[in-house]
């Protein structure tokens, strides 16, 4: 197994979601890999958490990365939510990253949780991708 292209998976998901220009119309700007401290815009995109298991063959070291990319509003209904979900979905699904170590495979949509989160009086999209990298 290799975890070595984990931080450039996400370095280059980082990229692929500030560049795409729907999305950023959506969120203005507000994607995070880490959320910063203070106040946070209203809607915005989270990339989280992972788990990545052993995909290593006989030819060659690789992994499978499940990750999760969020969108979060405090926007009342799951409209604007669904909107920013859906170019998250458009702009990873099936696209060819270049990564700064190992190579990309793979990256598919696997699920999508939508949820209110009852005590923030906010809205919360969790979508699950996977990608299977060769290192």
């Amino acid at each position: 197994m290799s975890y070595g292209a984990a931080a450039a998976l996400q370095a280059a998901i980082y990229q692929r979601l500030t560049a795409d220009t729907t999305l950023d119309a959506l969120v203005n700007g507000a994607i995070y890999d880490s959320v910063p401290p203070g106040v946070v815009p209203g809607t915005y995109v989270s990339i989280g958490p992972e788990d990545v298991q052993d995909a290593s063959d006989q030819v060659g070291r690789g992994a499978q990365h499940e990750f999760v990319v969020s969108v979060v509003t405090d926007q009342a209904g799951f409209q604007s939510a669904k909107a920013a979900a859906a170019a998250v979905s458009d702009a990873l699904t099936g696209a060819t990253l270049v990564l700064a170590r190992g190579r990309l495979v793979g990256l598919w949509f696997l699920k999508a949780r939508a949820r209110r989160v009852e005590k923030a009086d906010m809205r919360r999209i969790d979508l699950t991708f996977r990608a299977r990298i060769e290192d």
